[in-house]
């Protein structure tokens, strides 16, 4: 049996050969913790500088008795000028509640998620005929005035459209956009594109929704005739594709 002495002994030898064992010095343990730290600072500021070079996410907002699926053209043409699909969303919603009261909200609540989720500060949104009235509300009295760069309106009855009252007694969303409805009203009193956002708006001569056809464009927006197009096929016209295209760039 080993004496005190010996276990002593025994134990100092093994502390001793721990120390001798090959390994990182303090010295370089601390360089090599600041070269992890100045590694991921790097990856950071480069993401940062990512996110600074990306496209700023853009937000589509389809139109009455529709769904998140009519975007797939621009998506595509967007898609093909360098936008990553992590940059394009779409908000689906019930198409039959109040501008005002229900749907703004609740793109002011998805817009907030997309920007947490991607880390941008603001969004472009695009939106095709009742979904206009849905994302101006937002701007305008909801809060959507900072985080929003560019809103795009494709065939928007801006200042209602005469066939809404087809369905306005029984359907909301109908009333919202009759001519002089509290919803259009309320939009185009004082100033029609508030802020530092950039409006534009694109229009047919030939819509057989909105009517008349020039309730589509706002004072202070850019807003461009596509020429004789159905209402719904200013979503996948290539000239008015094109013009959405350039605005977001501007």
């Amino acid at each position: 049996m080993l004496t005190v002495r010996q276990r002593l002994l025994a134990l100092l030898t093994l502390c001793l050969a721990l120390l001798a064992a090959p390994g990182l010095p303090a010295q370089a343990a601390g360089q090599a913790s600041e070269r992890a730290s100045g590694q991921a600072a790097g990856q950071a500021s480069g993401q940062a500088a990512a996110r600074t070079a990306a496209h700023d996410p853009v937000v589509f907002v389809h139109g009455y008795n529709a769904d998140p699926g009519v975007w797939g053209s621009l998506r595509e043409d967007l898609r093909a000028d360098g936008y990553a699909d992590s940059e394009l969303y779409s908000f689906g919603y019930d198409t039959h509640q109040s501008v005002n009261e229900v749907l703004a909200g609740r793109l002011a609540a998805y817009v907030d998620e997309v920007r947490r989720q991607t880390g941008a500060a603001r969004v472009d949104l695009v939106a095709h005929s009742f979904g206009s009235l849905v994302t101006r509300w937002y701007v305008k009295f909801g809060g959507g005035g900072a985080s929003v760069g560019h809103w795009v309106s494709l065939a928007g009855p801006n200042r209602g459209t005469s066939t809404a009252w087809a369905c306005a007694l029984w359907d909301q969303a109908c009333r919202d956009m009759t001519p002089g409805s509290y919803v259009v009203k309320n939009l185009n009193s004082g100033d029609e594109t508030p802020g530092a956002v950039k409006y534009a708006t694109f229009w047919s001569n030939c819509d057989e929704v909105v009517n008349p056809d020039d309730s589509v464009p706002l004072t202070g927006a850019v807003n461009t005739a596509v020429g004789c197009l159905k209402h719904n096929d200013l979503l996948g016209d290539d000239p008015t594709s094109a013009g959405v295209r350039a605005f977001l760039r501007s």
